[in-house]
């Protein structure tokens, strides 16, 4: 065989080698690129912004969500999914194959979170509640206005402001609170949507009890009406914590009673100036339609509701009852008017 057969025989070798390994790599890509990853759990990852292909998959290997990080980069560059890869919070299942993994984190679905604002929370513990929120960024900014925040549970993604969350809960306030007072009774002794705003912030602190709002609230109604100071308890409480900055977790005193303040209802006549909590919708609608009674009274009745009364002397023969009935509570709660 001359130099010249035996040069091209050995570029022919070589060339089907190469085609061969190109081959058989090709396939090693494609079968890890879809058999099941090495997770035994969901894992959650963060991927932050300006990661790139060679960061996110450094770190999904990191975290185990891939065995190799070649068969998801070279998935990732033939699906066209690069520019697609986007921060966030991602849950990968269990056995995550590395093109379900480009799959997660190309579809921008990351992890919900949610935070749930109870009713009649004041707006410091909403605070507080949003600052302890996992995975949200950045400071409360300034505190919104008492009673402008709406209790309800608020869905949010990684990364997400905690200002934003605020805004979309005055935002939740504002449209829900105008609704209400477009339906509410118009021979209310309220002139505008924030009066209602405050009368519904005392009945959520008076009762817990659905089948009681719409009567406690009709209560304050008529003592505003006939002018009568509302003596409600919650208001001299939010006054004495400071705004309900500070927790105020003893029984209400004589003194404290006596204590001058704009929220004091049982020294000033009429609404306090402002809200005291942040109502839910339950509590806002029994404060703009209120049942019609010629209730002027309240205690608790030892069972977790209340007694109602028209006169004094009824209700001074509630008091009693509850007075007698009581095993550990040698008075009426507070949170009644006297």
């Amino acid at each position: 065989m001359s130099g010249s057969l035996r040069l091209f025989g050995w570029a022919l070798l070589a060339v089907l080698s190469v085609l061969t390994l190109a081959g058989a790599g090709g396939w090693w890509v494609y079968r890890e690129m879809t058999v099941p990853g090495p997770l035994t759990k969901a894992q959650v990852v963060v991927i932050r912004p300006n990661t790139g292909l060679e960061g996110i998959a450094n770190l999904l290997a990191r975290e185990g969500v891939l065995r190799y990080r070649l068969p998801f980069e070279i998935g990732t560059v033939l699906s066209g999914d690069v520019s697609a890869l986007l921060a966030g919070e991602y849950e990968f299942p269990a056995r995550t194959s590395p093109i379900q993994a480009i799959g997660i984190i190309a579809s921008g679905k990351s992890v919900r979170h949610k935070l749930t604002i109870p009713e009649g929370l004041t707006t410091a513990e909403v605070l507080a509640l949003v600052r302890a929120a996992p995975a949200l960024a950045g400071g409360v900014g300034p505190p919104p206005p008492e009673g402008r925040l709406m209790p309800d549970t608020y869905f949010y993604r990684y990364g997400e402001a905690r200002a934003q969350i605020l805004e979309r809960m005055e935002r939740e306030m504002t449209h829900t609170l105008a609704a209400v007072w477009d339906k509410r009774q118009h021979d209310l002794p309220l002139t505008n949507p924030e009066q209602l705003l405050t009368l519904a912030s005392i009945v959520e602190k008076e009762t817990a009890r659905a089948d009681e709002r719409a009567r406690i609230a009709a209560v304050f109604v008529n003592r505003l009406r006939s002018g009568m100071p509302l003596e409600a308890d919650p208001t001299v409480i939010f006054a004495l914590s400071d705004d309900g900055a500070k927790e105020f977790d003893r029984p209400l005193s004589h003194n404290d009673l006596l204590t001058p303040s704009p929220y004091n209802t049982y020294l000033e006549r009429g609404l306090p100036p402002g809200p005291i909590d942040n109502p839910g919708l339950a509590s806002l609608r029994a404060a703009a339609r209120p049942t019609q009674t010629d209730d002027l009274y309240f205690v608790a009745d030892g069972s977790g509701g209340h007694a109602f009364a028209k006169t004094l002397a009824e209700h001074n023969r509630n008091v009693a009852q509850y007075r007698k009935s009581a095993v550990v509570e040698p008075d009426p709660p507070e949170a009644a008017p006297r």
